[in-house]
């Protein structure tokens, strides 16, 4: 693992897990497509002597053609009007089975549910979810 590049920026790794410990976090949650780099970071917080976060990985969602998600692909953004409908597909996505009678609620409500819901485990092994475009 590089901590300190050639041209004497310190690598990511580094950077973040002392911004962690500086900033007092204690959870993240990131996708899955950086697990890898969490077995780096927990080396490194052992290392330095640095508080331990707790970490859980989403499933990314990409696109029909497997590109993940992004801003930075101009990937399409969420309708804030749709809000409570796309968090409610995104729960299915992930296996949480909210009931029918929120497919159509605002998001505070879905979101309420999601919270005294949620169940990492339904999701576990599942590192990728493709997005359908709409019909």
């Amino acid at each position: 693992m590089i901590v300190r590049r050639r041209d004497g920026v310190f690598a990511y790794q580094l950077a973040v897990v002392v911004d962690d410990a500086l900033q007092g976090i204690t959870a993240v949650v990131r996708g899955a497509d950086l697990l890898e780099s969490t077995g780096w970071q927990l080396a490194l917080q052992q290392s330095l002597g640095l508080p331990r976060p707790r970490y859980a990985h989403l499933p990314l969602l990409t696109e029909p053609g497997g590109a993940k998600l992004a801003k930075s692909r101009h990937s399409l953004a969420l309708d804030p009007r749709r809000a409570g409908a796309q968090l409610f597909r995104v729960l299915e996505l992930l296996r949480q089975g909210p009931p029918p009678s929120l497919a159509g609620a605002p998001a505070r409500e879905v979101l309420a549910w999601a919270l005294t819901q949620w169940n990492p485990a339904a999701f576990h092994g599942l590192r990728q979810v493709a997005l359908r475009t709409p019909s």
